[in-house]
C-alpha cells in the first residue's frame, strides 16, 4: 500500500467507519442464523421464515436513499450516530419485550433494515477524507465491514443455544453500544462537505439504459450474495437436518469467502476488465448453483459449490464498482444509491423467492435453477451491451 494513504486523511474515522460498518452488518444480518430456533419456536412455515429473514434485506434497501438524504442533510457521522441509535434501541427493546410473536419479527426485521443502511452513511465518512487517488483503498478498508455478516453466523446460533434465540437480541446490543461509543468520540465530518443531492438528480440518471443495467448486474451479484447469506442457515437445515449451529458455521464459510472476495475482485476487475470479470462470474455462478440444484454428494460437496459461488459474488460486487465510476463519475453519489438499493432487492427477491418455492414444490431445486438462469440472463445482457459500452461511453461522459 502507498505509504502516502497512512498520511492523507483521518485514520481515527476511517476505523470508525469501518466498526460502524461492520457491527452494522452483523446486526442487520442477525435474524438469518437465528431464523431456525425462531421458526421452531414460533412454528412458522417455510415461506413464513424466509420471510422473516428477508424483510432486513428490503428495508435496508428502500432506506438506503433515505439515509443518504440524510448524510447530506447533516452530515456522515451524525447519521452514523442516528443509525446506531435507531438499531440499538430496536434490539435492546425486542430483548426487553421478548418478542414472541411473527408480527413483532418482522417489525424488527424492520427496523433493523437502518443497519443495512449503514454503508450510504459509513462510506462517504471515510471517503470525503481522502483524494481521488486514495479512494478505492479507503473505501475497500470501510466496505470490508461487510464481513459482520460471518460474525453473526459464527456466534449467534452458539449463543442462542446457550442463552435463548431472545436473549442473542439482548447480548448484540452490548458490542454495538461499544462500537457506537467509540464512533462518537473518534469519527470526525470532513472538513469539504459534498455537493447535496436532489430528487431531480436521480430522475435524471434514471433516464438513461446503463443506470438500468448496473442495477440489474449489481442486484445479481450483491442481491446473490447477501440473499443466500440469510437464506444458507435454512437450506442447510432443511437439506441435511443440521442444528441451527452446524447451519450457521457452514454458512460463515459461504458468507466468508463472499467477503473476502469483494475487494481483490476490484483489483482482478482492474487487471482484467470490469465487463471481462462480470462475464466470467456469471458464467461460473450458473455453472455452479446449477450443479447445486442436483444436490450432488451431499453436505461437502453442497457446501463447496456455495463456497465458490460466494467467491464469484464477492467478486462480482467489486467488478460492478470497478466499472460504474467509469460510466458515472460524475454522478457517482447518486448511482451508488441506485445501484445499492438494487443489490438489496434483489437479496430479498433471493432469499423470500427460496423460501416459498421450497414450501411451494417441497425442493430447494427450482429456486436454484431460476437464479442460475438469471445469471445467464444477466451473461447475455452484458455481452450485448459490453460493444455499445466500448463505443459510447467516452462520448456519454463528455456530453454529460
Amino acid at each position: 500500500m502507498d505509504r502516502g494513504f497512512w498520511q492523507a486523511g483521518h485514520r481515527p474515522t476511517l476505523a470508525c467507519a469501518f466498526l460502524y460498518f461492520d457491527l452494522s452488518f452483523m446486526a442487520w444480518y442477525l435474524l438469518g442464523p437465528l431464523q431456525v430456533p425462531i421458526a421452531a419456536a414460533l412454528r412458522l412455515s417455510t415461506g413464513q421464515r424466509a420471510l422473516m429473514v428477508a424483510v432486513p434485506i428490503l428495508a435496508g434497501a428502500l432506506l438506503r436513499p433515505l439515509m443518504g438524504v440524510l448524510v447530506d442533510r447533516i452530515g456522515a457521522k451524525r447519521a452514523g450516530l442516528f443509525g446506531q441509535a435507531v438499531v440499538l434501541a430496536a434490539l435492546f427493546g425486542a430483548w426487553l419485550a421478548q418478542i414472541s410473536s411473527f408480527a413483532g419479527i418482522l417489525l424488527l426485521g424492520a427496523l433493523l433494515g437502518v443497519a443495512g443502511a449503514s454503508f450510504a452513511a459509513a462510506l462517504p465518512l471515510a471517503s470525503r477524507w481522502y483524494p481521488p487517488q486514495y479512494q478505492g483503498t479507503a473505501l475497500g478498508i470501510a466496505g470490508a465491514g461487510n464481513s459482520g455478516t460471518v460474525l453473526a453466523a459464527l456466534f449467534a446460533p452458539a449463543l442462542a443455544a446457550a442463552a435463548g434465540w431472545q436473549n442473542v437480541f439482548g447480548l448484540a446490543c452490548l458490542p454495538l453500544a461499544l462500537g457506537l461509543l467509540v464512533y462518537a468520540v473518534f469519527a470526525r465530518e470532513a472538513p469539504a462537505a459534498a455537493p447535496m443531492k436532489r430528487l431531480a438528480d436521480y430522475l435524471l440518471v434514471l433516464k438513461q439504459g446503463d443506470a438500468w443495467w448496473f442495477m440489474f448486474f449489481y442486484s445479481m451479484t450483491f442481491g446473490g450474495f447477501s440473499g443466500f447469506a440469510s437464506a444458507l442457515p435454512g437450506y442447510f437445515h432443511d437439506q441435511f437436518g443440521f442444528d441451527a449451529k452446524t447451519a450457521g458455521l457452514y454458512t460463515a464459510a459461504c458468507v466468508f469467502a463472499g467477503s473476502a472476495m469483494r475487494p481483490l475482485g476490484g483489483v482482478l476487475a482492474d487487471r482484467w476488465g470490469g465487463a471481462r470479470s462480470l462475464l466470467a462470474v456469471y458464467l461460473a455462478c450458473a455453472l455452479l448453483l446449477g450443479a447445486a440444484a442436483l444436490n450432488p454428494g451431499g453436505a461437502g460437496a453442497a457446501l463447496a459449490l456455495f463456497v465458490l459461488a460466494m467467491l464469484c459474488l464477492g467478486a462480482g460486487n467489486g467488478a460492478v464498482f470497478q466499472l460504474v465510476p467509469q460510466r458515472f463519475g460524475r454522478e457517482l453519489g447518486v448511482m451508488t444509491g441506485l445501484v445499492g438499493m438494487a443489490g438489496g432487492i434483489g437479496g430479498f427477491m433471493l432469499a423470500a423467492g427460496l423460501g416459498l418455492i421450497k414450501q411451494a414444490g417441497g425442493d430447494y431445486a427450482p429456486g436454484l435453477w431460476l437464479f442460475a438462469g438469471l445469471c445467464l440472463l444477466a451473461l447475455l445482457g452484458l455481452s450485448g451491451v459490453q460493444r455499445h459500452w466500448r463505443d459510447n461511453w467516452a462520448a456519454a461522459a463528455a456530453r454529460v
